[in-house]
């Protein structure tokens, strides 16, 4: 299981993560990206990588 989430101070609304996330766990939300479909993360780090200001963090849990 994934804990997904979105530090809104960093996030500039550049849509990478929802435009590569391949499970669509991201929605743009007044022009932010909220993780809406967190429960379908798969943990690939792709939104981490792409995130050109390192909002974006996936932590595994337990």
């Amino acid at each position: 299981m994934w804990e997904v989430v979105v530090d809104a101070d960093k996030c500039t609304g550049a849509e990478l993560c929802v435009e590569n996330c391949p499970t669509s766990v991201y929605e743009m939300v007044e022009g932010k990206a909220v993780p809406t479909n967190a429960d379908e993360c798969i943990g690939c780090g792709t939104c981490m990588e792409v995130c050109p200001t390192g909002a974006c963090l996936v932590t595994e849990i337990d």
